[in-house]
C-alpha cells in the first residue's frame, strides 16, 4: 500500500496519531504503529459497516489476548495436535495421543490443542495443565472445553477459525494429525499449504495413527494418486509430510528435525538456517552438489549474522548457512534440512 492510499485528509486525527505513536513507548516501532492507527482510522471514517468495525475490532482483540498468553512461554517449543474429538478415552488413538503427548512434555515441549473432546482432551489430558494450551473456537453448537484444560489460565476462546489458525501456526514449531474429520484435514491441509507456499516457516509435519489403522495410508494413496500423478502437486511435496506409527516415533522425528536445524530467516531475496552446530567444510560442499536445483545464484555457504539479524538480536550465539533459495521448491528444502539434520 503507498502512502496515499492512507491519507486521511484530516490534520488534527494525523496529528494525534503522531503523538499517540511517539507515546507508546522504546520498544514500539512509530513509524509501524502510525500505519495502523492510520488504517484504523481508514476504516472508521471510510467505512460505515458496523459488521466490518466489529469483525476488525474482535480479530484484534483475539490476537492481542494470544500474544499475551503465549509470550512468556516463547523460550519453549509446541507440538499442535489435531484429531478427531469423537473418539472415546478407550480409542487406541486416545491413547496414541496421550502417550505422545506426555512424552513431548518429557522432552521440555509443549501442547496446543483445540481444546475440544477425543484426540484434543487427550493430548491436554498427556500434557497436563502445566504444559498444555487450548484454543477453542465458538460454534452454533457451543464446544465446552475438555475438563483438562478448562477453565485454565492457558485457554483461548476464538469466534474466528482465521485468528485460531494464525495462532496454530505462529506459536507452535510442528505439527502433529491423528485421524478425524473435516476439521483435522483442513488443519492438515492448512499447514501443507502454507509449507508448500513459503507463508510458514519449515516445521515437521506428522501423520500419526496406530499400527493397526490405515486412515493416513489410505489418505496417502489419495494424494499420490490424484495429486501427485496428475502434476497437481510435485512428487517433492510429499516430503512435506512425515508418518508414524508411535508416539516414540513422531517423538524422534520432531526431536531429529530440530537436531542440528534450528531456525529460518529470509532476508531479501536471501534465506539464512540458523544451525545448533557447525557443518564441517566437505560435508557442506556435499549439500551444494546435491541441491544446487534449487540455489538460484552463489551457493550454500557458511556465514556469519546477517546486519539485520544482528539489529534485531537473533539468535547470534548459533552458527548459519545461506543460500539464494528459488522459494518454489520447498520439498526440496525440507530434503536439505533433512540432510543438514544427518551430519
Amino acid at each position: 500500500m503507498n502512502h496515499k492510499d492512507r491519507n486521511l485528509n484530516h490534520p488534527r486525527i494525523e496529528a494525534l496519531i503522531r503523538e499517540l505513536s511517539q507515546l507508546l513507548g522504546p520498544k514500539a516501532k512509530p513509524e509501524m504503529f502510525e500505519e495502523m492507527f492510520t488504517d484504523l482510522a481508514l476504516i472508521g471514517t471510510t467505512h460505515q459497516d458496523t459488521g466490518d468495525h466489529k469483525l476488525i475490532h474482535k480479530a484484534l482483540a483475539e490476537l492481542r489476548t494470544a500474544l499475551k498468553i503465549f509470550l512468556p512461554y516463547r523460550d519453549k517449543r509446541k507440538v499442535a495436535i489435531f484429531g478427531s474429538s469423537r473418539v472415546s478415552d478407550s480409542h487406541p488413538n486416545y491413547q496414541l495421543a496421550l502417550e505422545f503427548a506426555q512424552g513431548l512434555t518429557r522432552q521440555n515441549y509443549q501442547v496446543i490443542t483445540g481444546a475440544g473432546g477425543g484426540i484434543m482432551a487427550a493430548a491436554n489430558q498427556g500434557a497436563g495443565r502445566k504444559n498444555s494450551f487450548g484454543l477453542n473456537i465458538k460454534l452454533p453448537m457451543e464446544q465446552s472445553a475438555n475438563p483438562f484444560i478448562e477453565n485454565d489460565p492457558h485457554l483461548l476462546e476464538f469466534k474466528y477459525f482465521f485468528t485460531r489458525k494464525l495462532v496454530f501456526i505462529k506459536e507452535s514449531s510442528a505439527t502433529v494429525l491423528l485421524p478425524g474429520g473435516f476439521g483435522t484435514l483442513d488443519e492438515g491441509f492448512e499447514n501443507l499449504t502454507l509449507f508448500q507456499t513459503g507463508k510458514c516457516m519449515p516445521r515437521p509435519i506428522i501423520l500419526l495413527d496406530h499400527k493397526d489403522d490405515n486412515y493416513w495410508d489410505r489418505w496417502m494413496d489419495f494424494i499420490n494418486s490424484m495429486m501427485v500423478e496428475q502434476g497437481f502437486i510435485n512428487k517433492n511435496d510429499m516430503s512435506l509430510v512425515y508418518r508414524a506409527h508411535s508416539a516414540q516415533q513422531a517423538i524422534d522425528q520432531i526431536l531429529n528435525y530440530y537436531k542440528v536445524f534450528h531456525s529460518l530467516r529470509y532476508i531479501g531475496d536471501l534465506t539464512v538456517l540458523r544451525l545448533t552446530k557447525p557443518l564441517p567444510s566437505d560435508f557442506v560442499q556435499d549439500l551444494n552438489a546435491e541441491f544446487q536445483d534449487i540455489i538460484v545464484k552463489g551457493s550454500l555457504h557458511s556465514s556469519p549474522p546477517h546486519k539485520q539479524e544482528i539489529k534485531n538480536k537473533e539468535y547470534l550465539e548459533l552458527p548459519r548457512l545461506s543460500l539464494y533459495f528459488d522459494k518454489t521448491g520447498y520439498g526440496r528444502l525440507n530434503q536439505l534440512i533433512a540432510s543438514i539434520n544427518r551430519a
